[in-house]
């Protein structure tokens, strides 16, 4: 299964340009301190630097953004396939959760429920049908959500589509916007960096969340890199924790690793979960020195210049593997999400 067209937005910048140089110089212009989403607590987040059309949801924003970018690669599916042949599966988990709490707020003071409120906006769904209103498709649609590993996932449910002949192409990929529920459910948790997060060091103290969208197109023979395939796995370990030995994690990686030409020889770089929090990226490096043993790939997490995408991290973390596969930097890439509850995706991507 073939990866063809990509765009996608970040901390790391707007388009996949901007993503790649600012990745090769670590520079991440949306990085930033923001303040008022936590009461009393400033904290760092990894915006997108874009301002949308403010009637939309802040997830649509940024789907309009992408699609935007991929609507004639979309029509040209269109064309060649038809509409009925082509899917949309996406990876979200926040939706408009954050504009929801202002209208409820706003009729909570005001006693009448304002214009703009209509609940499906919060619906999980959302994302993927606006997407499809837009892209003007008539395949299966619909959004996965199950939380960090929602687009990871994604990738998973679209090539199975495809390889059961329901459609011959698909839109896939991942967007979350900012929201103050996730940031504060976070900080509930005492997950939340104090500064600056620093993934996988030994100083780490916690999580910077942050905003994203990565779509691809995917088909059976068109793209620049192959999607060989995607480990899932569900330990359902704890509701938030994960399993410290990391035995989900290393079930799906395994099984992503296995579907590479070269198997685990092949793989040349690997694109941690690595939140930066303690139990997380203790578990994960468990896991990857059990599977490589002395021969670690060259490894690193991201999060640190795109914040941690929850629902899009999957994908936006796919498109770095593909951006690097496609400046001839990686041959063989696996990015991982790990969620809570124990849901586990590894997405495994070739030259």
């Amino acid at each position: 299964m073939r990866l063809g067209n990509l765009f996608t937005a970040s901390a790391l910048g707007v388009g996949n340009g901007e993503t790649w140089r600012n990745y090769r110089a670590g520079e991440a212009p949306g990085m930033g301190v923001i303040e008022g989403d936590i009461p009393g607590r400033p904290i760092w987040f990894g915006c997108v630097p874009y301002e949308g059309d403010r009637r939309l949801i802040r997830t649509n924003q940024l789907l309009d953004l992408a699609y935007g970018e991929l609507n004639g690669a979309i029509e040209g599916l269109k064309r060649k396939y038809g509409a009925s042949r082509v899917a949309i599966v996406l990876g979200a988990s926040n939706t408009g959760i954050d504009e929801a709490e202002n209208y409820v707020d706003e009729w909570l003071d005001k006693g009448e429920k304002p214009d703009a409120l209509d609940f499906s906006m919060i619906e999980l769904g959302t994302p993927a049908l606006f997407l499809q209103r837009l892209a003007k498709t008539e395949g299966p649609v619909y959004t996965v959500s199950t939380a960090c590993s929602s687009s990871a996932k994604a990738f998973a449910s679209a090539k199975r589509l495809i390889e059961r002949g329901i459609v011959d192409a698909a839109i896939t990929g991942g967007v979350d916007g900012r929201c103050r529920f996730a940031m504060n459910g976070f900080n509930a948790l005492g997950a939340l960096s104090e500064g600056r997060c620093r993934p996988l060091a030994e100083d780490r103290d916690g999580i910077n969340l942050g905003e994203g969208v990565a779509l691809f197109t995917l088909t059976r023979d068109e793209g620049e890199t192959e999607l060989c395939g995607v480990g899932e796995s569900s330990d359902a370990y704890h509701a938030t924790a994960p399993d410290p030995e990391g035995n989900g994690a290393e079930t799906a990686m395994r099984e992503a690793i296995a579907t590479l030409p070269g198997g685990l020889e092949g793989v040349d770089y690997l694109n941690l979960h690595g939140t930066g929090t303690l139990a997380n990226d203790a578990m994960e490096m468990k896991a990857v020195r059990r599977i490589f043993g002395e021969r670690l790939p060259e490894y690193e997490s991201t999060k640190n210049l795109t914040g941690h995408c929850l629902g899009a991290a999957g994908a936006v973390e796919a498109a770095i593997c593909h951006l690097r596969i496609v400046n001839g930097v990686s041959r063989s890439c696996v990015s991982s999400s790990f969620a809570f509850g124990g849901s586990n995706a590894a997405v495994a991507v070739h030259a």
